[in-house]
């Protein structure tokens, strides 16, 4: 779970410094981000920004606020397009794709399980768990339920594959 988290803090920090593309998500219950069938060129392009955008969020100090500043954005922008990216919200669909494939890679084995499945496991674990108070029982499930309600499937199972090809040079620029 350690490089999961160290993923999604990677994802959270790049929307942090966009706070608009995600403002202008959709609403009304779609995906702000969407699903796509990953290829070797994402994954490069993913890998070769990553260092920059990292760079770019420590100098902003990584602080989400209510009015993004244009020169970031476009800074965004301009680092996306340099690896091969469409937009910076392009880069940011791929980035999601990606971390949902890491964040279903158990960090020993590398086998890949499904997130709505995991959810569903540690909600049956945490049922089964007698040990846990009833009130953190309670809190627990009803964030994992919150979760399970937000969690789309995997729409592509061959990104697992491609996501694996690129494991170690994921996790390189996330370190």
């Amino acid at each position: 779970m350690r490089l999961s988290r160290k993923f999604v803090a990677a994802v959270v920090v790049g929307l942090a410094l966009v706070g608009p593309a995600v403002a202008q998500a959709p609403q009304g219950g779609e995906q702000p981000f969407k699903q796509v069938k990953l290829t070797d060129t994402h994954i490069k392009g993913f890998v070769g920004a990553q260092k920059e955008m990292a760079s770019l969020a420590q100098q902003q100090g990584g602080q989400p606020t209510d009015k993004p500043d244009p020169k970031v954005q476009a800074e965004l922008e301009a680092i996306a397009k340099r690896h091969g990216f469409q937009s910076f919200v392009d880069f940011d669909d791929i980035a999601f794709n990606i971390s949902m494939v890491m964040g279903g890679l158990d960090p020993q084995t590398g086998a890949f399980t499904d997130p709505i499945t995991s959810i569903k496991k540690e909600i049956a674990d945490i049922n089964a768990d007698a040990t846990i108070p009833a009130k953190d029982k309670k809190q627990m499930l009803d964030e994992l339920n919150e979760a399970l309600k937000h969690t789309p499937p995997l729409q592509y199972p061959e990104n697992v594959e491609v996501v694996k090809k690129h494991r170690a040079d994921i996790e390189k620029v996330l370190q």
